[in-house]
């Protein structure tokens, strides 16, 4: 399994919000490209950076990311916001790939013309709150339900998908691992798992049923979970 650090960013700051709620930093830094190459250098081979003011429409960080971009040598994952062709265009033509979700779940065709056109390129997001799909930066509950969007998207050529479990999200409070499970046999598609995970014991349990990537953010901040416990140099 393939351990990715979150680089979340907020108002050009790299945070760790409690739930994704703004106001509940724990942790802000001011320079995320200096992150993002923190965590290159200390082993990470992949890079899940999320624009937190594009998710909730309040503006974007494409002048962070794009530093991230050109500071960094390994894989770049990009979400938050990204609900027009345009958008994830203008991100892909960086050479990242984009992570997608609200947009994704209300607008199955436009997905679909996406990933016809960015095969391996992008990755659906999944962010479950109480069971439920959450869209527009996890203020709303999606009607859709989540063996639906499984079922009619399994036959898409995805990166992957994001499996984010709200509920338990920067909390550091460890997984949910019967959801997962659940999800895990749901998905058709290789799974990158978030939220919650808190310990090393949390990404060995979520390795050993069968996860391919799980992305750690508040846990590595803190230094709950350590580099080198991890990852190779």
């Amino acid at each position: 399994m393939i351990v990715i650090p979150a680089v979340d960013i907020l108002g050009g700051r790299a945070v760790q919000l409690v739930g994704g709620k703004p106001g509940t930093e724990k942790i802000s830094l001011p320079d995320p490209w200096d992150v993002a190459k923190t965590w290159e250098n200390k082993g990470a081979e992949r890079l899940h950076v999320v624009d937190l003011d594009a998710a909730m429409g309040k503006g974007d960080n494409l002048a962070a990311i794009s530093s991230i971009v050109s500071n960094t040598n390994i894989p770049v994952e990009v979400g938050g916001g990204i609900r027009t062709t345009e958008k994830a265009e203008s991100l892909l033509d960086l050479g990242v790939d984009v992570v997608v979700g609200t947009r994704a779940v209300m607008d199955r065709k436009w997905l679909d013309d996406l990933v016809s056109s960015y095969p391996d390129r992008v990755i659906l997001a999944l962010d479950v709150k109480e069971g439920k799909i959450q869209v527009k930066g996890w203020k709303e509950s999606s009607s859709e339900t989540l063996e639906n969007m499984l079922k009619n998207t399994s036959d898409m050529q995805l990166k992957g998908v994001l499996h984010t479990n709200v509920d338990v999200e920067g909390q550091n409070m460890g997984i949910n691992i019967e959801e997962t499970k659940s999800f895990r046999s749901m998905c058709p598609h290789p799974i990158i798992e978030s939220g919650g995970i808190s310990s090393k014991s949390d990404l060995e349990l979520l390795e050993k049923i069968g996860i391919e990537y799980a992305v750690i953010g508040m846990a590595i901040y803190t230094g709950a979970i350590k580099p080198e416990e991890i990852w190779r140099k």
